[in-house]
């Protein structure tokens, strides 16, 4: 190999190397790596009614309740972080975990892993405070009432710790939960089976209707430090 050839090998390779290091870094800033890159769903699948799209950076949806769960692996042992913004001044939707196997339909994970919800106001439904944001649907009630009505954005936190789920929201704890602590009776027939969740599972977004649209900016996760 000629030395321009060997020269021009090298610049391409350190070209190269930059771009990958550029490009991991910004898949893993400050140790989060990103599993919505703002573009597209490449690694998420859709089940159940509906559909998820993404514009302007955001993931929204269209039509009846269903579920975007990522397909690429379980989630166990680290920490998940959504930021979000309801459509409204108040709109409904969750993010779920510890789904045990891949969903084939929308209502597995309802009733065989956890929904974080996102709903600001229950009180005002037939539903209670075991329905309101950062709570395990139906199963906790809230350490705090942090959620900010749409349009402005939120940050969750949902921190996998082996059998232990902590949540919170803009910074406040609202749940802090270990399995096989006492949960109430399902009150509805559209509330999960109660039993315990594995301590790896499958992660999603709903989509929840067209009058309860959440719009996701970041879902991204970081392992814990043990």
């Amino acid at each position: 190999m000629t030395t321009t050839k060997k020269l021009f090998a090298a610049g391409l390779f350190a070209a190269f190397f930059s771009f990958f290091l550029t490009h991991a870094n910004a898949q893993t800033k400050d140790g989060w790596r990103q599993l919505f890159n703002g573009k597209d769903l490449n690694g998420w699948k859709h089940v159940g009614p509906g559909s998820r799209y993404v514009k302007d950076g955001l993931t929204g949806s269209h039509g009846g309740m269903g579920l975007e769960y990522w397909t690429k692996e379980k989630f166990g042992n680290c920490t998940i972080r959504v930021v979000y913004k309801m459509e409204k001044f108040n709109s409904n939707s969750g993010v779920f975990i510890r789904i045990p196997i891949e969903p084939r339909e929308e209502w597995m994970p309802v009733f065989y892993g956890y929904e974080v919800q996102i709903d600001n106001h229950p009180e005002t439904s037939k539903e209670d405070e075991y329905h309101i944001t950062g709570t395990l649907y139906s199963l906790t009630k809230p350490l705090a009432k942090p959620g900010k009505p749409g349009p402005q954005w939120n940050t969750m936190e949902i921190t996998l710790d082996g059998p232990r789920t902590i949540v919170t929201v803009n910074g406040q704890k609202v749940t802090d939960y270990t399995e096989g602590q006492p949960t109430p009776a399902r009150k509805f027939d559209f509330e999960p089976q109660r039993g315990v969740r594995p301590n790896e599972g499958y992660i999603g977004l709903q989509n929840h209707g067209d009058n309860d649209i959440v719009f996701f900016k970041e879902v991204s996760v970081k392992p814990l430090k043990k």
